[in-house]
């Protein structure tokens, strides 16, 4: 999925380093809303498992993890998922997070709008939900820019690394 220069690419067990580094760098911001991957990355050896356990997962159908990549140079800028998917509906949830360095250019949102298409033309899904804290007014921004509507919030919805249970905004796509 191209959106040039970058591109959403399927995560391989050879990107567990640059995995590895994006999550290290951006460490503390990730911590409270993406603390499973967070928690599952604090060394190289560590990152090595999370991937191996992603790929199980994806060959499954199950879950599908993403490289927001950079392709005239390779460099991994950030991360999308499929999660939490029912075939039933078929519906799914998408996550996302970007290396600090490279928000606010856009790139998110290419990035959005390539699952979003990814999910409805190749998974067959007929609803995609996207979940986000209420302060992440980048991420709000970025969801709404692709068609997305707030469909509600969810009290005490989450709990973060730090122990506070959030409330989160639910947003939702449907084909």
């Amino acid at each position: 999925m191209h959106f040039a220069p970058y591109a959403l690419r399927p995560i391989t067990a050879s990107d567990a380093p640059a995995l590895f580094h994006l999550i290290d760098t951006n460490r503390s911001r990730l911590a409270d809303f993406f603390a499973g991957a967070v928690a599952a990355t604090h060394t190289l050896g560590d990152t090595q498992d999370h991937v191996a356990n992603m790929l199980a997962k994806r060959e499954s159908r199950a879950y599908f993890p993403f490289a927001v990549v950079d392709t005239r140079t390779d460099h991994m800028l950030g991360f999308v998922d499929v999660k939490n998917i029912d075939w039933n509906i078929p519906k799914a949830e998408l996550g996302a997070y970007m290396d600090a360095g490279h928000e606010g250019l856009g790139i998110a949102s290419q990035a959005l709008a390539a699952i979003t298409r990814y999910c409805f033309e190749d998974l067959g899904m007929v609803k995609l939900l996207i979940r986000t804290h209420e302060r992440n007014s980048g991420a709000r921004r970025v969801i709404e820019k692709n068609g997305y509507e707030r469909e509600g919030l969810v009290r005490k919805d989450y709990k973060t690394t730090s122990g506070e249970v959030v409330d989160l905004l639910y947003y939702g796509k449907v084909r």
